[in-house]
């Protein structure tokens, strides 16, 4: 994954592009979210905005939260209600694997074309149209698998 610094100036990048406002609020969640490394809920989002923003309330990280979903800089963890960086902003288009630890909660994302044209495929097989890609898998990271 790219380094919390590049991924923020990416994103800044895109939004310029995209003639889209990526508020200092926005950034900041997207920062909390990259330097967490694994998935955050909302709540947890929260706690850590009001240490610098203590006035935050719960719509401030959904609002922040649904911009970074729809400029593709996040992905939602729907099993755990939960949030991850996107780790290849800019490629809106992209499939996402979310492997999910059952064990330790670690949440890694990793990308596979050749998966996203299979799901490509299948859904244009039966007339559907594929906007979005997010595939989750539950198991054991190799870390638990270890102890």
């Amino acid at each position: 994954m790219a380094n919390k610094g590049q991924l923020l100036a990416t994103a800044q990048q895109l939004c310029e592009q995209r003639g889209v406002r990526l508020t200092p609020q926005r950034l900041k969640v997207l920062a909390l979210i990259i330097e967490h490394h694994s998935s955050i809920s909302a709540y947890e989002l929260l706690d850590l905005l009001r240490e610098s923003e203590p006035q935050a309330k719960p719509p401030t990280i959904y609002r922040a939260l649904d911009f970074l979903l729809a400029q593709g800089f996040v992905h939602k963890v729907e099993s755990t209600n939960s949030y991850i960086a996107c780790c290849l902003l800019g490629h809106a288009d992209h499939c996402s694997q979310l492997l999910i630890c059952s064990q330790c909660g670690n949440v890694e994302e990793c990308h596979d074309e050749e998966l996203a044209k299979l799901l490509r495929q299948r859904a244009e097989q039966r007339g559907f149209e594929v906007t979005n890609h997010v595939v989750e898998s539950h198991g054991v990271c190799q870390h638990c698998k270890d102890k």
